[in-house]
């Protein structure tokens, strides 16, 4: 199958490398690759010869979130084509989240809101040193609604509580103390982390990998139609009042929204 938007190789070992190829954008999440990541993972989860899936980014930014011409396209839409377009991003976060492989995530670089959720969806996450971080939606009027019970359930309530209200950046050492990684490494050390955090599982029965992930989301809050469907909604919600307005349009002129005083150092 052939992608334009993300590149998949596997190495003789079932390591399948799987890449976002959007750097021009900071491999942001469109609508396109959205659709390839949700197909991808279906193929990556019934390929007997895929032992391991590591997820990283093209070029130096891991995913910076929504894609600008997404937004535009989202500014104008109803509220059924937004909870729709929405309910696709969810499917494919949960379609990485189940899948029945390890995903461990390749940080190399920034991450955010939707790319904060890609790493949220995966096993474990080593993240390059000088990566940044930050749940940047209320920036926009807008709230985390589609990647909430995945952030939540890795970094826990208190955490996203903090960090998606204030919309505040973090860095790597941040990112590892809340659980949101599980290691960070140097730029030229990142490879050599990443090799360690997959090699054990090759001593691991397949089967019974598959088996764990499955326990261990079992044990764990659900997120189903019902969780998702409340998100959708409440992101639905939010589309439709003035502060998104204000925001998206701040966003796209490139200045501050107005609930922005002028001077916040005080």
């Amino acid at each position: 199958m052939h992608f334009e938007t993300i590149s998949i190789s596997v190495d003789r070992r079932g390591v399948a490398s799987l890449t976002l190829r959007r750097h021009a954008q900071h491999n942001a999440l469109s609508g396109l690759m959205i659709r390839e990541l949700t197909a991808v993972a279906s193929l990556l989860g019934e390929d007997k010869a895929v032992r391991v899936v590591v997820l990283t980014g093209e070029g130096e930014s891991f995913c910076a979130g929504g894609d600008l011409n997404w937004m535009k396209e989202q500014m104008a839409a109803t509220r059924e084509a937004r909870i729709a377009e929405a309910r696709r991003l969810a499917l494919m976060l949960k379609a990485l989240r189940d899948l029945p492989k390890p995903l461990i995530a390749r940080v190399n670089g920034q991450a955010y809101g939707g790319g904060v959720g890609l790493i949220s969806v995966c096993d474990a996450a080593i993240a390059v040193e000088g990566a940044r971080f930050g749940l940047t939606e209320t920036r926009l009027g807008l709230i985390p609604a589609t990647i909430s019970p995945y952030v939540a359930a890795r970094i826990g309530p208190a955490a996203l509580l903090r960090f998606a209200t204030s919309a505040r950046l973090f860095d790597a050492p941040t990112a590892r103390g809340i659980g949101l990684v599980s290691g960070v490494a140097a730029g030229d050390e990142l490879d050599g982390a990443i090799e360690a955090e997959i090699t054990p599982y090759f001593a691991a029965s397949p089967e019974a990998v598959a088996a764990t992930k499955a326990l261990a989301h079992a044990l764990a809050p659900p997120i189903d139609e019902k969780v998702i469907e409340m998100t959708l909604t409440r992101l639905a919600d939010t589309w439709e009042t003035p502060e998104a307005a204000e925001g998206i349009a701040a966003f796209l002129e490139k200045r501050k929204p107005g609930w922005v005083p002028g001077d916040t150092t005080k």
